[in-house]
């Protein structure tokens, strides 16, 4: 930081340095979530696109199922791994597919394969969304706590010059200038927040997009759930 900014940080009063105090903490913490979930979305998308590849290469689904368990932060493979479970509890391997696949376990209704992938979804959304909140609070807030900042310190910048008894130019622009460093601390702190979160919101949409894709995939190349020849109109 400049020597003149640090300066006219240190002139500033208790009040004003409790404001930039607070702004520091919204700044630091928003860093902290904008690093932690660039890494996550990186992780999510290496995943993503390493699970959609295996799929495409193969039909097995034990497979598929071994490879989705070590992929899971992949919104598909969770979306895979939801819907297989139902079909085919994974108890021995092998076994387990002809089960899932046997009269004794029929597929079940298309609806309730539905509703579990839109809970699965939410799940992911809720997941991905997560701590964002806070970097929205952080872009609308801390503007109006820099503004804070900076009505008091130029309500004590006029004290001094009333005490002065002169408002030449001399006395007033030292008090305002260090007066705006609070708004200038604040927009420092909102931008980046902001940015990051209409990012982050971009890419969980293309995550969302990508695994709901997957899922009307997988669902349309699941077996028809078979009729009991008993039934009665």
């Amino acid at each position: 930081m400049p020597a003149g900014t640090m300066g006219a940080v240190a002139s500033l009063g208790v009040v004003s340095k409790l404001v930039l105090l607070v702004l520091f903490v919204f700044s630091v913490v928003s860093w902290a979530i904008i690093i932690a979930k660039w890494r996550g979305f990186s992780v999510a998308d290496r995943e993503e696109q390493r699970f959609l590849s295996v799929h495409a290469k193969t039909q097995d689904r034990d497979e598929l199922r071994r490879q989705a368990r070590r992929l899971p932060a992949s919104p598909s493979a969770v979306v895979f791994l939801g819907i297989m479970d139902r079909l085919a509890p994974d108890h021995d391997g092998e076994a387990s597919g002809r089960r899932g696949e046997g009269e004794d376990h029929p597929v079940p209704e298309r609806a309730y394969l539905e509703r579990v992938v839109g809970h699965i979804m939410q799940g992911q959304i809720s997941r991905q969304e997560a701590y964002l909140p806070f970097l929205a609070t952080t872009g609308n807030t801390t503007p109006f706590i820099g503004l804070l900042g900076t009505v008091l310190g130029i309500i004590d910048a006029f004290q001094e010059i009333g005490k002065l008894g002169t408002a030449s130019i001399a006395a007033v622009a030292p008090g305002v200038a260090e007066a705006l460093v609070a708004t200038a601390a604040g927009l420092l702190t909102a931008i980046p927040a902001v940015i990051a979160y209409n990012y982050f919101l971009t890419r969980i949409r293309k995550s969302v997009f990508r695994a709901e894709s997957f899922s009307i995939e997988l669902m349309n190349a699941l077996p028809a759930r078979p009729k009991h020849a008993g039934a009665r109109a």
